[in-house]
């Protein structure tokens, strides 16, 4: 099976569940448009999680469904925990991405948190920055592209 984008997820003020869209456009050195989190300014432009870690979430007993961990971009089919910082990954037919960080310290409990007693974003989300922008859909394939030298 290929890797997958199943959920492009977005909102307009940081700290809150994102709501999916179909289609958005990601610009280099910036992040998706019309997403908080977008910005010029930091390496964590666009935030993935993979289906796989949510799924793991549902089956503690939680609700939750791509979006709710505030991720940008929910992925199928590719391990992103395996892919060290700059690795190079293609989202689509333009996008390229560069693994800037893995996880993430989380300084406010967010309602999963407190819901579950856990959430997987901080441990299992991974963040890159924008080489290369693009439009991206449900469905794009993900592709790992090149690997950091010395890996």
């Amino acid at each position: 099976m290929s890797a997958k984008v199943v959920s492009i997820n977005i909102s307009e003020k940081k700290g809150v569940r994102k709501k999916p869209v179909e289609e958005a456009v990601i610009r280099a050195d910036y992040g998706i448009e019309g997403d908080a989190h977008s910005s010029s300014d930091w390496h964590r432009q666009v935030s993935l999680l993979a289906l796989e870690s949510i799924k793991k979430m549902q089956e503690m007993g939680l609700d939750v469904k791509p979006g709710d961990f505030a991720e940008n971009i929910t992925t199928e089919g590719i391990d992103l925990l395996s892919l060290p910082v700059g690795t190079r990954v293609q989202i689509g037919k333009d996008i390229i991405g560069e693994v800037s960080q893995i996880g993430k310290e989380c300084h406010t409990r967010c309602a999963i948190f407190y819901q579950a007693g856990d959430c997987v974003m901080p441990k299992e989300g991974i963040f890159i920055k924008v080489v290369h922008g693009g439009p991206i859909r449900t469905g794009d394939d993900v592709a790992v592209i090149s690997l950091p030298s010395g890996s």
